[in-house]
């Protein structure tokens, strides 16, 4: 019989699990090369994921929404799409590490957005750790003592899109089951997607797509891993495991793609991760939850 002290081991076990998916798909994504234009590598990792929804089909044909519920299917399905491109252009243009690392921005974004969406109020502590958080950011970004490429203004780009995704899916997930959210978002982004990537369509090989497979693979796996891990332990227990995935991230960029470990992109993730730590201890203490684990704003 399973005891209540393995609940929060079994929930940290899960969560490494994502981590690694996490890792993998930004790594195969970078192992592309820019063979496959950003555009076209989204579209691509998306069509290929569409295989995991048709267990999800019966479902979806039978499935009613109000215009309510259209309008934010529509809003989330728009800005992952644009979230996603930035994304897929943001892993050719800049390191393993600083993707990683400015993607925990988005939690304190979806913090920042929560104030005007679902009317949180923002107490003294969490306007200081927010602050603290952008100051990480800008640790990383250094602006004014280097120069920015456009694969970091599209990462913030990408973190600022994924927290409204993430706000509408909250809404939406407290109507509809999680699985056709999800399910809604792959069929809505394969969409949008399409039309970007005819736009620079190069026929890929057989090599890539099965690197892209392997991207929708890992994606997959990640976000099934993350939900088992939510229903193992609270995210107050799941949450700090997050950070080792820029451990993982500065590792294989050194390891595999010949890049620097940068002590300031490693700086400013770990801020920007406490920040979010703290916010989401906090919103434990008051019940409530509105800031998301890391790997939940994944695409």
């Amino acid at each position: 019989m399973e005891t209540v002290q393995a609940r929060p081991a079994a929930g940290i076990f899960w969560m490494v699990a994502t981590g690694l998916c996490f890792v993998m798909v930004t790594a195969l994504v970078k192992l592309l090369g820019g063979r496959v234009p950003a555009a076209e590598s989204a579209f691509l990792r998306y069509v290929l994921g569409l295989v995991f929804l048709l267990p999800a089909w019966r479902s979806l044909r039978s499935l009613s929404l109000s215009r309510r519920q259209w309008g934010l299917v529509g809003v989330r399905g728009v800005t992952q799409t644009l979230g996603v491109l930035c994304w897929f252009f943001a892993m050719t243009r800049i390191p393993l590490a600083e993707v990683t690392a400015m993607n925990y921005l988005t939690p304190i974004y979806v913090t920042i957005l929560a104030v005007f969406v679902l009317g949180e109020r923002l107490a003294i502590r969490r306007v200081l750790a927010i602050v603290v958080a952008l100051g990480g950011a800008l640790l990383i970004l250094r602006p004014g003592f280097r120069e920015l490429d456009p694969g970091h203004f599209a990462m913030l780009g990408t973190a600022a899109l994924f927290s409204v995704s993430y706000l509408a899916a909250k809404i939406l997930s407290g109507e509809m089951s999680p699985a056709l959210v999800v399910a809604m978002l792959s069929i809505t982004v394969t969409i949008g997607l399409a039309p970007f990537a005819a736009a620079v369509w190069v026929t890929p090989g057989w090599y890539d797509l099965a690197v892209l497979f392997g991207v929708a693979c890992f994606a997959t796996g990640g976000h099934y891993a993350m939900t088992l891990a939510f229903a193992a332990a609270p995210v107050t227990i799941t949450q700090p495991v997050t950070f080792l995935q820029l451990v993982w991230s500065v590792t294989l960029g050194a390891v595999f793609f010949n890049e620097p470990v940068d002590l300031w992109v490693v700086a400013g993730g770990v801020i920007i991760m406490g920040s979010v730590l703290f916010i989401t201890l906090r919103e434990a203490r008051l019940k409530k939850r509105v800031t998301p684990d890391s790997p939940e704003t994944k695409l």
